[in-house]
């Protein structure tokens, strides 16, 4: 699919025209980008990387146009079951236009960094910063989830937990990676700042995205070190409340086997022998009130025994 935008207003709207500032390539099918190949001159092996995941970020200058490969989060869904993956994202700046590439349909121009900007390379860079800020948006989700299922673990007897915590570290993993990689390509883009003829404003604004991107890789850094670091306490605390459950499993069976050992050495007939007790409807509940009075007796003094 392939939109087409326009500057109205200092902001980006949605257009039909011919010659649009932004086009936008949203998985597009196989004679879509022949189509964008053979129109604008772009390098097919380029236009490719920005629908693949696992595709390096890179920058390459071209006489004409500048051609960016960017790591951006994807959106999550609970399919994913707690893996926040990674996504590539295209940019290919011109004089005149700029082409994005990306594989999922997503709405680049909402927020108030959209709100009012006032050319082609104000756009390029936003856009840069949207994928730091959106970065930095899904580590504090990953810290929550993290948060949420630290608690659960601390009475929890089962691996679920522990399984979710390993997937939320793999994705602090890829995150980090993708982050790091985003820092080569801006570095670049600020070595060459003169060479895409960036103005003062602009080459300034690109070293707040620069800070604002080692911030975000310091903050991935330290959250992906925190969830490895503590992964052994909390399996430890797994097994020690699957050890508890176990002692009390035990006591519990200590405490129906001996009122069952003296039911089944004795049974009825020495009840009613001691009790005088003729009568069964009344001998019955007496019978079953003693075994379980001697049932908890006996509980309670395996779990005192327990505390010394």
């Amino acid at each position: 699919m392939i939109k087409r935008y326009k500057l109205e207003n200092n902001r980006l709207v949605q257009t039909e025209d011919e010659q649009p500032l932004v086009w936008l390539l949203i998985d597009p099918t196989d004679d879509e980008k022949k189509w964008v190949v053979g129109n604008f001159s772009l390098d097919e092996h380029n236009l490719a990387s920005a629908f693949d995941p696992e595709e390096p970020t890179r920058m390459e200058l071209e006489p004409d146009h500048l051609e960016l490969i960017l790591k951006r989060p994807k959106n999550y869904s609970s399919a994913d079951q707690f893996m926040f993956k990674v996504s590539s994202m295209g940019l290919f700046l011109f004089k005149d236009k700029l082409i994005i590439a990306i594989s999922e349909d997503l709405n680049l121009f909402a927020g108030k960094y959209f709100k009012h900007v006032t050319g082609i390379k104000e756009v390029f860079l936003k856009l840069i910063y949207n994928s730091i800020f959106h970065f930095m948006e899904h580590l504090k989700v990953i810290n929550m989830i993290a948060d949420e299922i630290e608690r659960k673990i601390n009475s929890s007897m089962e691996n679920k937990y522990l399984l979710n915590l390993f997937t939320l570290e793999k994705s602090l993993v890829y995150y980090l990676n993708a982050i790091n990689a985003n820092t080569y390509v801006m570095d670049r883009l600020k070595h060459n700042s003169e060479k895409m003829k960036l103005s003062p404003r602009s080459v300034e604004f690109l070293d707040d995205i620069i800070i604002e991107n080692n911030q975000c890789s310091r903050q991935a850094e330290i959250y992906s070190n925190i969830l490895a670091g503590l992964m052994d306490a909390r399996a430890s605390i797994v097994s020690n409340n699957l050890n508890v459950m176990m002692k009390n499993l035990n006591a519990v069976v200590i405490a129906v086997a001996i009122p069952s050992f003296f039911a089944g050495v004795g049974g009825m007939s020495e009840l009613t022998t001691i009790t005088h007790i003729s009568d069964h409807r009344v001998a019955y509940p007496v019978f079953i009130l003693a075994m379980c009075a001697v049932g908890l007796a006996i509980y309670w003094i395996i779990k005192r025994i327990e505390r010394y």
